[in-house]
């Protein structure tokens, strides 16, 4: 079994921004597996079927980014899972748009819905899909910038960015270990 745990914040003010990248690559792939976002859980909506044989829960804290560990660990006791059952899909200013980054183990990076799950799961090593979001304009607070959605000049990169995530959610719940699922997507 698998979880897919793509991080946000809960709400239609939210549902385009930067922020919320973990979100729209769940939608991405609950639209291409045909699933649907029709449960609730654990401070959380989830979506689940199987890829391949194997079965998989798309899972989007409902707890806003800050506190985004409060529902992952619960998921993590339910089904007896480990830190290599699981990938957390999120936002990365230290990335161009469009760039995603797997990684096994890091820091929290200053991302706090990162700092959150770190704390409720006690580990800094679980599998990471950072996905690319850009740095702020000049004289833009990080805030306003994770908080506002993509400009029209690098939508196509992002969309490219939400595809290429989905593909490598989707070959590592098809059997690929993560390192072999970094090497294919880093």
């Amino acid at each position: 079994m698998k979880l897919v745990i793509g991080l946000g914040n809960p709400g239609a003010k939210y549902r385009e921004t930067k922020h919320n990248i973990g979100f729209i690559v769940l939608d991405e792939l609950a639209f291409q597996l045909g699933w649907a976002f029709n449960k609730s859980k654990f401070d959380s909506v989830y979506a689940e079927g199987r890829i391949g044989t194997e079965k998989v829960l798309l899972i989007k804290p409902q707890t806003f980014m800050n506190d985004s560990g409060r529902s992952v660990r619960p998921w993590m006791d339910y089904y007896e899972l480990t830190e290599e059952d699981i990938v957390v899909i999120y936002d990365d200013m230290d990335l161009p748009t469009g760039k995603i980054r797997l990684r096994t183990k890091g820091g929290a990076g200053g991302h706090n819905g990162i700092k959150s799950i770190i704390q409720h799961i006690g580990t800094k090593t679980f599998n990471r899909i950072r996905v690319g979001v850009g740095r702020p304009y000049e004289g833009q607070s990080v805030i306003s910038h994770v908080l506002n959605g993509f400009d029209k000049s690098v939508h196509e990169e992002m969309l490219a960015a939400v595809k290429q995530s989905a593909d490598a959610v989707k070959y590592w719940s098809e059997g690929q270990t993560f390192q072999d699922t970094m090497t294919k997507y880093n």
